[in-house]
Formats: C-alpha cells, sequence, structure tokens
C-alpha cells in the first residue's frame, strides 16, 4: 500500500509539472492575436469606408469654388462630387444650370462662360482624330504627315479662367444641326475651321460631299443636316488679286456697297451662317463704292492717290454683309442665327511675302504676347459691327405687326483672336508642303504662318462653336 500511495503522488506530481509548462506557451500567443484583430478593424474602418454611391478604393474631393482643379491631370479613378453646405441653413435660391463634364462629372457654372480669356495648359489626351480617322485632310494642313518632327503642339488645352471647357463630342454637334444647314462664308481660314469641324465629325460617321461652281457641301443622311462652305474672302462683291494666269492683276478689287452674290443668292437655304473676314484686305486693292474708286491700300495703281488703309473697308464690308442678312431675314419675318468669327492673327517672323517664317514650337506664356495693333483694332471693329446690326435689327423686329410672326433673329461673336494669338506654334510653317527638308536645307523655303495645322489648335474654335450652340438652344427652349 505505501509503494501505491507513492507512485499516486509521483504520479500526481509529473501531472501538475506538465501543465505548469504549458502555461507560457498560451501566454505567448495572445500579443500578436490582439495585435492582428487591432490591425483588422484599423484597416476596415480607416481604409475601406466611401462615400455613399461611391465606389470603394476612390479619393473623393470636394469642388469648392475657391479651389481651381484641373481635371486634366486627375486619373479616371478618382472621383469629383460636388457637396453642398454641411451646416444648417434657410432653403438656397434655385441652383444654377447644371453642365455636364465628361466621366458623368458635373460643373455648377454661377454666370455664363467666358471662353475669351483663359491660358493654354499642357494635356496628355491626343487630338479627336489624325491623318487617319480624317482622310479627305488637305495636304497643306497635315503638318504631321508632312513631316514635322515635333509634335508637341499636338498637347496643349485651352483653359478658360473662369469656367470649363468641355472636350468636343461629335454626336451633339450632330443633334444640334439636325434638319439644318450651317454655311460658313469666307476665305481660306473659314475653309480651314470648316476643315477641323469636318475631321471632328468624321470620328463617328461619314458625309456626302460634293462641290457646286458657287460652294462645297456636305449632307449628314443621319441627321438631315448639311455643312457648306462658301468662298467668298470678301464677304462682299470682289475680284481678288491674282498672281498667274492669262487674268494676271497684281490687287484686289473690292465693291464694299454689294454683299457677294455666292452666298447672298442662297441664304434662304441657311439655317445658321458663319460669317469671316480680314486677312485679304491687307494685301494691295482698290475699293469701289457705287462703281466708284473711293481709295486704295498700299497704292497699287498710279491713279489711286487716296490710301484708306484696310479698317475703313473692312467695316464697310462687314456692316453690308450684315445689313444683307437683316434685309433678307428680319425683314422678311425669317428666323436665322449668325455668328461672326473673329480675326485670325498670323505669326510670321518677318515679312510674310519675304522669307518670313514660324518656328516656335511652344504657345506664348501669360504676359508673353498682348493683343495689340492691327489684331486688336479688326477685332474691336467686328464687335462694334454685331453690336450695331443687333440694334437695327431689334428695330426692325418692333417696326413689326404683333399679329405677324418673327421666327427670331440671333447675332454672336465667335471670339478667337486672343487664344488664336498665343499659339504661333500650331501652323504649318514650312510643312505645309511634304519633307521640306528632304534634300536639306535650301536658301528659301515657303512657309505657312496663317493657316492652323489639322489636327492642332484651330480644333479649340470647334469646341468653344459647339458651347456656343448649346446655349442658343437652351435659350430657344425658354
Amino acid at each position: 500500500m505505501r509503494r501505491k500511495r507513492l507512485t499516486l503522488k509521483i504520479r500526481s506530481k509529473k501531472r501538475f509539472s506538465n501543465k505548469k509548462l504549458k502555461l507560457p506557451y498560451v501566454s505567448y500567443a495572445l500579443p500578436p492575436i490582439v495585435l492582428f484583430c487591432f490591425c483588422v478593424f484599423f484597416y476596415c474602418h480607416f481604409f475601406t469606408s466611401s462615400p455613399a454611391n461611391e465606389p470603394p478604393h476612390s479619393i473623393s474631393i470636394s469642388n469648392h469654388s475657391s479651389l481651381a482643379i484641373s481635371t486634366e491631370l486627375i486619373p479616371h479613378s478618382i472621383s469629383i462630387t460636388n457637396h453642398s453646405s454641411l451646416s444648417a441653413s434657410p432653403p438656397p435660391p434655385p441652383p444654377p444650370p447644371v453642365y455636364e463634364k465628361p466621366n458623368d462629372q458635373k460643373i455648377v457654372y454661377e454666370k455664363p462662360c467666358d471662353y475669351t480669356n483663359g491660358r493654354w495648359i499642357r494635356t496628355k489626351r491626343n487630338p479627336l482624330y489624325n491623318s487617319t480617322t480624317c482622310v479627305n485632310l488637305k495636304e497643306s494642313r497635315n503638318c504631321i504627315a508632312n513631316g514635322r518632327p515635333d509634335l508637341g503642339f499636338l498637347y496643349w488645352k485651352w483653359k478658360p479662367s473662369e469656367c470649363y471647357l468641355p472636350r468636343f463630342e461629335p454626336n451633339t454637334f450632330l443633334q444640334l444641326i439636325s434638319n439644318k444647314h450651317v454655311a460658313f462664308v469666307g476665305d481660306s481660314l473659314s475653309r480651314n475651321h470648316l476643315e477641323s469641324l469636318l475631321c471632328m465629325l468624321n470620328t463617328v460617321t461619314k458625309p456626302n460631299g460634293f462641290s457646286h461652281q458657287s460652294f462645297t457641301r456636305w449632307l449628314f443622311p443621319s441627321h438631315n443636316a448639311t455643312l457648306s462652305f462658301y468662298w467668298s474672302p470678301f464677304l462682299v462683291q470682289g475680284v481678288e488679286r491674282n498672281n498667274q494666269g492669262p487674268r494676271y492683276n497684281n490687287y484686289n478689287k473690292i465693291h464694299l456697297d454689294h454683299a457677294n452674290m455666292r452666298w447672298e443668292k442662297d441664304m434662304d437655304q441657311m439655317d445658321m451662317i458663319v460669317l469671316s473676314l480680314g486677312h485679304w484686305f491687307l494685301i494691295p486693292s482698290v475699293f469701289y463704292w457705287d462703281d466708284k474708286v473711293i481709295g486704295c491700300v498700299n497704292r497699287p495703281v498710279s491713279n489711286c492717290t487716296t490710301d484708306i488703309g484696310f479698317y475703313g473697308p473692312i467695316r464697310r464690308a462687314l456692316r453690308t454683309a450684315l445689313n444683307s442678312i437683316i434685309k433678307k431675314k428680319v425683314k422678311k419675318g425669317n428666323g436665322i442665327d449668325v455668328i461672326l468669327r473673329t480675326y485670325s492673327p498670323s505669326h510670321f517672323e518677318g515679312a510674310w511675302d519675304k522669307g518670313g517664317i514660324c518656328s516656335k514650337t511652344e504657345p506664348y506664356r501669360a504676359g508673353e504676347r498682348q493683343l495689340e495693333g492691327e489684331n486688336a483694332m479688326i477685332r474691336r471693329i467686328q464687335f462694334e459691327e454685331v453690336e450695331r446690326a443687333k440694334a437695327r435689327a431689334k428695330e426692325l423686329v418692333k417696326a413689326k405687326p404683333k399679329a405677324e410672326k418673327f421666327k427670331g433673329f440671333r447675332l454672336e461673336v465667335l471670339d478667337v483672336t486672343k487664344l488664336a494669338l498665343l499659339r504661333p506654334d500650331g501652323h504649318p510653317g514650312a510643312y505645309m508642303n511634304p519633307f521640306p527638308f528632304a534634300k536639306g536645307v535650301s536658301k528659301h523655303v515657303q512657309n505657312d504662318c496663317v493657316h492652323w495645322c489639322l489636327p492642332g489648335p484651330i480644333d479649340t474654335w470647334n469646341e468653344i462653336f459647339l458651347e456656343m450652340m448649346k446655349n442658343m438652344a437652351q435659350a430657344a427652349e425658354e
């Protein structure tokens, strides 16, 4: 018995000692487990929570008027939302119009947008089109295909000082011109403007184009829409300078008192006219009024002794063109929309006819170039004549009997002068012709510092043009 009891005591001691050995291992495991639980809680609470209706793992940025954010630098994984005030306050007044931004972003404009003032900022986005998607691109504007080596001019975007300028939406533009005829009337810069527009629209649909003696026309059957171009560099009657062929004459003959019949006779078929003029008045010209010579510029002929410059003739020609539209449309009670595109400056370094070039590869910086001289004066004349025409049209509408229906007359300015002035890098320059330096650098290479590369800065004109059309459509519904 004694042995058995002794054995039991020994065994009981062994069991006790085993339990004592197991306790330290459990205590060592507890701290890592607690730390792991804390990390999981911290991660779930701070990193995976997101506002309602917002995708997880995104960053929410409030859009306040005091903070300017360039969305060009924001990746698509970041959402931008507008938050109203969090504090209690009386019911707010009705909100201003809301305009859609890409990626379902919304921006509220407190006042109508002024696209005139702003600056060019760098962008990483590619142009909307290229020479492949726009097969009808004019060779002299196709700078990249002609061998232009620097492509930096493609990656700048116009940023207005007070608002956002959306990218051009071809489908929206086509919807706005459905069942309408939009006519561009002017010189080769007007055609350059329309070529840019056609290239943008070509990204969604291909028009049917054909030429006539007095115009070129593009039809969009899907929207029953028509775009056309009427060559009329003076807007009024005239004979252009011709340096070649049997009809040689080294100056223009411009009749300032008669609108050009080439476009005037088709006015009743037009729903919108985009007018422009300028550069053709700067070269040697003789001006007529009532078939009598009233002066000239640069005195191209010996019997013209009165050099009246080109400001007065530009004003008279524009007034004649606008008066013709008012007479044909407003007096008859037929509605029409008229857009006057302002003067587009050239950027020749030196005289344009004496080997001038445009070699810059970047836009002018803020304060580097001011709007002055002939660029400012021609733009001013255009604004003044538009205001005069509006006043005259208003008087005619008031004079009409109340029972007489009037479809409306709207005249607006597409102001591109300032933003175009800052882009000396956007012209074809020597690359108006294919590979101008393929055989080395010759003594003289012709440069084009008036027209614009496609794609290029001129595409911005159509972005603004589209926003103007949106506003006009909205005003018509109110």
